[in-house]
């Protein structure tokens, strides 16, 4: 009796979660944004949870508009938590990512299908509780976006000030800020000396 007892209210609690404090999905299990509980209890606002910290969101504008310029002929850069569907009952959002026109001729209204040709992440919202430890999540959607036919996945940490480059096929690697990194074809990044240069 205990056991349904307990079945019921764990049934409820999840009919409390609303759609819209869901931040990806993965295989029909869910991915809540952080702190998506303090939303329910009334701790927080929709909108708080779901904000871009200052600098992220700074860098995401930053990068995009860099790369826009450089590529904009070749490729379309999306940007502002793209929604991508990467299998069934299956989806991510994405920071930056790199579409080859050829693959994209027109940019849908919904989420995209089409694997970009490189995908930037910049911090996440995504509320990493459910997983053994903060690299598990990081470490599955590297390799799901991989396995998808995404060519790069590059992963910024803002408080770390650390970069975790993935591409398939190749070494795996972390490094710091002030490391020149390849991003596609002969376009390359430097954080550091790019926000020194927004100083000025």
């Amino acid at each position: 009796m205990a056991v349904i007892t307990e079945k019921k209210q764990k049934n409820k609690k999840r009919k409390r979660v609303s759609k819209e404090l869901i931040y990806e999905m993965r295989h029909g299990s869910p991915i809540y944004y952080r702190d998506y509980d303090k939303v329910i209890s009334g701790e927080k606002t929709l909108e708080e949870v779901m904000g871009s910290g200052g600098l992220q969101g700074y860098l995401v504008v930053l990068i995009a508009n860099i790369l826009f310029e450089k590529l904009k002929e070749k490729y379309f850069i999306l940007a502002n938590e793209v929604g991508y569907k990467f299998a069934p009952r299956s989806w991510y959002n994405l920071d930056i990512a790199i579409i080859d026109k050829e693959k994209l001729p027109k940019i849908p209204e919904g989420y995209i299908t089409v694997p970009p040709e490189v995908v930037i992440e910049i911090d996440t919202k995504a509320d990493l509780r459910k997983f053994k430890n903060p690299q598990d999540y990081f470490h599955r959607k590297t390799q799901d976006l991989l396995d998808s036919g995404v060519r790069k996945v590059i992963w910024i940490f803002t408080k770390e000030k650390k970069i975790w480059v993935a591409e398939k096929g190749k070494r795996w690697f972390i490094t710091d800020w002030d490391d020149t990194i390849d991003v596609l074809g002969n376009i390359k990044l430097n954080l550091n000396e790019l926000l020194e240069k927004e100083k000025h």
